[in-house]
């Protein structure tokens, strides 16, 4: 029987990607049921503001308080309410949950490791083994060459912000567990220079990225997963389908749950054998040059810090004003 006449193609998608919730909303977590599910500052912020997620953030208040130093205070709050955020996702799902390092550090390689750290024994704490967990940095080269470190720890680790294959390179090379590539952004980016409106699916820059990633690593045999993250349509999904994992917000999980036509695989360890591509020798000084050439990705990276950065100072307002009031 064609399967697709009998499963959606959320269902159809699962059997061959491992999906990741990119939400912080327990309720869609339950609703689509995913492996995995991923957070950053700005799905929090979103959380957080919802009546039904107060009192968490007012146990992460507490707790800091509790803690007893004025200095470290808003990390203290906003560490123990991502962890808290992690904590309740984790009953859902089977699998893990990335938690962001704060972005800010994202060029200081060794304050990166010590808030990991710190992350992981909050988790720890609460009874979370570490390997339900991944910590996400963003691809600087000080990201991750601490990623680096704490995936010798047995901290594994999400690099995001990822828009080029010389970070994703790099990340394999360091033995990083997982790389989010972020499809939508890049093709936010090209629409832009060339003033379109749309690529189709099998042009779009943001799929072919994360293609090339793909098969490399399955050529070359890297184990980092290779999760697609950031979709702006329901086409780059589908033109993925067969990756290691995807990421996919809400509204993109509702589509394909509501959808039942077939969905064919498109990406496979098998075919990515064949392919002819070659080997990327990396040091430093390369990755930084091969960055610094690749505009899209050096504009995409700087303005995603920034982003998480302000959406992270945001929640900072929102628990200051929480405490005030």
């Amino acid at each position: 029987m064609d399967p697709s006449t009998t499963l959606s193609k959320l269902d159809q998608l699962k059997r061959m990607t491992v999906v990741v919730a990119d939400t912080g909303e327990f309720e869609l977590v339950e609703q689509y049921t995913p492996e995995d599910a991923t957070t950053n500052p700005s799905l929090i912020l979103k959380a957080s503001q919802q009546s039904q997620y107060a009192e968490l953030m007012d146990q992460a208040i507490q707790w800091a308080r509790q803690q007893g130093n004025p200095d470290t205070f808003m990390d203290d709050a906003v560490d123990r309410l991502s962890v808290s955020f992690g904590c309740e996702l984790l009953k859902l799902i089977p699998g893990r949950v990335s938690t962001e390092v704060d972005s800010r550090l994202s060029f200081d390689s060794e304050a990166t490791v010590r808030r990991a750290r710190r992350l992981i024994e909050l988790y720890e704490q609460q009874g979370i083994s570490r390997e339900r967990i991944l910590i996400k940095i963003a691809s600087t080269w000080e990201g991750i060459r601490a990623g680096e470190v704490l995936e010798a720890e047995g901290i594994r680790c999400n690099l995001t912000l990822l828009f080029s294959f010389v970070q994703a390179v790099a990340c394999a090379e360091a033995g990083i567990t997982l790389i989010s590539p972020f499809v939508g952004r890049i093709l936010d980016w090209h629409k832009k220079q060339s003033g379109g409106d749309s690529y189709p699916a099998h042009e779009d820059p943001g799929v072919l990225s994360v293609k090339k990633i793909y098969n490399y690593f399955k050529k070359f045999g890297y184990p980092t997963i290779v999760m697609g993250a950031s979709f702006r349509n329901l086409g780059e999904i589908e033109a993925l389908a067969g990756c290691d994992r995807l990421t996919i917000s809400p509204a993109l999980l509702n589509e394909l749950a509501s959808q039942q036509t077939a969905l064919p695989q498109q990406l496979s360890a098998e075919g990515a054998r064949g392919i002819d591509i070659e080997r990327l020798e990396l040091d430093e000084q390369h990755f930084r040059w091969l960055l610094n050439e690749d505009a899209m990705a050096t504009e995409k990276l700087a303005e995603g810090i920034r982003l998480f950065s302000r959406d992270l100072e945001k929640l900072e307002q929102a628990i200051i004003q929480r405490e005030a009031g």
